[in-house]
């Protein structure tokens, strides 16, 4: 790839990001909803892309990182496509959901320092708590709700997604 292709790619990657400061109007005080829309997009911030917006809302990059980070919604690792969350709150976790993080895992060749398959198909996330403790175990994965999930439950879902 030539410079003029690179660059061209550099540009395409912020287009997106500046449609999305536009319908914003480059308003500093809509930074968390800003961010939220970038990470809709790109599945995480990446790092060129928060100091990108800092400097397009004329605001310190400290500022924009300081709130990326601050909110455990926000990421600054890239996530796969499918999110699998996993309560491990005392009636989850007591429940088992250890052995299903276990099984999960196993499944998608997982561990506790790796989250995300490296296909970027699926992150296996655990949560202190997901509110749902009459259902424990529960695996949220895109937003829906899976109640008393067993390990074999929970790979059935895992290879019910990859089949789509």
């Amino acid at each position: 790839m030539n410079i003029v292709d690179q660059s061209k790619t550099q540009l395409q990657k912020f287009d997106q990001v500046i449609n999305i400061l536009e319908s914003n109007n480059h308003n500093p005080s809509r930074l968390i909803p800003i961010l939220q829309q970038v990470q809709e997009y790109y599945r995480y911030l990446p790092e060129d892309i928060l100091t990108f917006i800092a400097k397009s809302l004329s605001i310190p990059p400290v500022n924009v990182f300081g709130v990326a980070t601050f909110y455990a919604h926000f990421t600054l690792v890239p996530k796969g496509e499918h999110t699998c969350k996993l309560c491990d709150g005392t009636a989850c976790h007591v429940r088992g959901s250890e052995n299903i993080l276990n099984e999960l895992r196993t499944e998608l060749n997982l561990n506790e320092g790796k989250q995300t398959t490296d296909d970027m198909k699926f992150t296996v996330e655990t949560v202190s708590c997901l509110g749902a403790c009459g259902l424990a175990p529960v695996l949220v994965i895109d937003g829906k709700v899976h109640s008393n999930v067993t390990p074999e439950k929970a790979v059935d879902l895992i290879k019910e997604i990859s089949k789509q």
